[in-house]
């Protein structure tokens, strides 16, 4: 594993979950942390665990504080983590306005932060960039819908900056996980811990800490190496409809 002493990480979606997971695991590995969320009490909290981590409040909907933010940060490494879902609800009965929240956060907003590091990693000719994607983005599931297609729209992206910044040192990441135990489920099911908490009864999910140790592999390898897709199922789980339960 390479060190990660003397890098600089920018990480979105960080003050829960699998963005506070990767920024504990990246500082612990000797990066430097900026972390970046709507909830600034919570990666101030954080920052104050970390050395000498920053925490700089944002919504990654707002494409000109994302765009400033980045750039105040300089960043060598940028991990875009911020997302949600909001119900299971059929196409047939969904909410415009939870469409668009989701749309705006898991597509408008990893455009945003791409838009506000690739300038930065193309000049300085290296760099790493990390896309949190999701198994949703690779198989529909009842009631993704939207979701799924944010996801699927990720992996596009994923794929879109290979072609459009490739040939510049700079390493391209997605990293797709299934059922995550984390504050996912209680967004989506706006707040019903009991809802939430069904989503893994039965089952081990995968814990936040095991996505950002797939994300520090991937960024950890020597330079000449890009380790572009990982995907990664709990061992209960199938498929996005598959899950074996005891």
């Amino acid at each position: 594993m390479q060190t990660l002493a003397g890098r600089k990480a920018f990480i979105t979606g960080a003050s829960a979950g699998i963005g506070a997971a990767i920024a504990r695991s990246l500082s612990a590995a000797g990066a430097h942390v900026v972390l970046a969320a709507r909830r600034s009490d919570r990666i101030q909290e954080l920052a104050g665990q970390l050395e000498g981590a920053q925490a700089v409040a944002l919504d990654v909907r707002d494409a000109d504080a994302v765009r400033a933010a980045i750039e105040a940060a300089q960043p060598d490494l940028v991990v875009a983590g911020a997302g949600l879902a909001l119900g299971t609800d059929s196409l047939q009965d969904g909410d415009p306005a939870d469409w668009s929240v989701v749309l705006d956060t898991n597509v408008k907003g990893v455009l945003h932060v791409l838009r506000g590091a690739l300038p930065g990693l193309i000049e300085a000719e290296g760099g790493d960039v990390v896309l949190l994607g999701s198994v949703a983005g690779r198989q529909v599931y009842p009631g993704g819908n939207v979701y799924n297609a944010s996801k699927f729209a990720v992996r596009a992206l994923y794929e879109a900056m290979r072609l459009d910044a490739g040939g510049h040192g700079i390493r391209f990441t997605t990293v797709d996980p299934g059922m995550v135990e984390s504050e996912f489920s209680l967004v989506r099911m706006r707040g019903d811990a009991g809802k939430a908490e069904s989503v893994y009864k039965g089952m081990q999910a995968l814990t936040p800490e095991d996505v950002a140790d797939a994300v520090l592999f991937a960024v950890s390898r020597p330079a000449h190496v890009n380790i572009g897709e990982i995907v990664l199922w709990p061992t209960d789980q199938s498929s996005t409809r598959d899950v074996h339960r005891s």
